[in-house]
């Protein structure tokens, strides 16, 4: 007769460890050669998709030199100036508004220059004084304002660059504290602002008290409204992204030359 099994006998070694046993391990596939080519491949595409992107912007800005000259200012050209071929459609409608506040603090000069010979004639003791500055203010403020406010942020929002936002803050800041100051028409400062217009209707000089009004609603319209679209832009800057470090490399990388080219 057989012996009985012994229910306690184990398959195994007793002097095997049964935490030994090797646990199973997950292994990855090693990159083949054709996975690798493919990802060559593919960038290789999308560097040449981004050289013919950059191609074709090229030649549609030497296409647009070729076919717009200057046109601005119109008396004399010598830059072009194109809100609605230049600047995204989304923007155009604030950069309109900064080029009309623009034009509205250039005839502000102009009727200020205006209101200190009316200042002069009156026999105001700081007429020459205030004649002498309004006329300097006309050519400096006028052609200034232009280049370091209202071309930078046309060239923002042309070309999206934090350069230009800077520019446009800094030497916008100055001129809306330039703007109180004219408001405020402290004699002898050039200015047909507040306290001269007083001045005039007190002394019965009324054409010159009229003049002064209109110079100071002038002052006081382009400079609140410089300072509510300042705060608009500052909110898109920021949405933007961009930095000042942002700006230091469009600096090093393009220089002053970006300032005067198109797209």
């Amino acid at each position: 007769m057989a012996a009985p099994e012994n229910p306690f006998a184990s398959t195994h070694s007793l002097d095997t460890n049964p935490f030994d046993d090797p646990s199973p391990q997950v292994t990855y596939p090693a990159p083949t050669e054709g996975s690798q080519q493919s990802r060559l491949d593919a960038i290789a595409r999308r560097e040449a998709e981004l050289n013919a992107r950059e191609q074709e912007l090229n030649q549609r800005q030497a296409s647009m030199k070729r076919t717009s000259p200057n046109n601005w200012p119109f008396f004399f050209p010598l830059i072009y100036h194109n809100i609605h071929e230049e600047i995204p459609e989304s923007s155009r409608a604030l950069v309109t508004r900064l080029y009309q506040l623009w034009l509205v603090l250039l005839g502000t000069l102009i009727i200020n220059l205006i209101a200190c010979i009316f200042f002069l004639i009156a026999g105001s003791t700081d007429g020459g004084r205030d004649l002498g500055a309004s006329i300097m203010y006309l050519p400096v403020i006028g052609i200034a304002s232009f280049l370091l406010w209202y071309r930078p942020i046309y060239n923002a929002y042309m070309k999206e660059q934090s350069l230009y936002y800077y520019l446009y803050f800094f030497f916008c800041g100055w001129h809306i504290l330039f703007s109180i100051y004219m408001i405020i028409g402290i004699p002898g400062t050039g200015s047909a602002g507040l306290i001269q217009m007083i001045g005039m209707y007190s002394q019965g000089h009324i054409v010159a008290g009229v003049l002064a009004t209109v110079a100071t609603v002038g002052w006081t319209i382009q400079g609140l409204g410089d300072l509510f679209y300042f705060r608009s832009i500052w909110k898109h800057h920021n949405a933007e992204g961009h930095s000042i470090q942002k700006a230091k490399t469009e600096l090093a990388t393009h220089g002053a030359k970006s300032y005067f080219s198109r797209g």
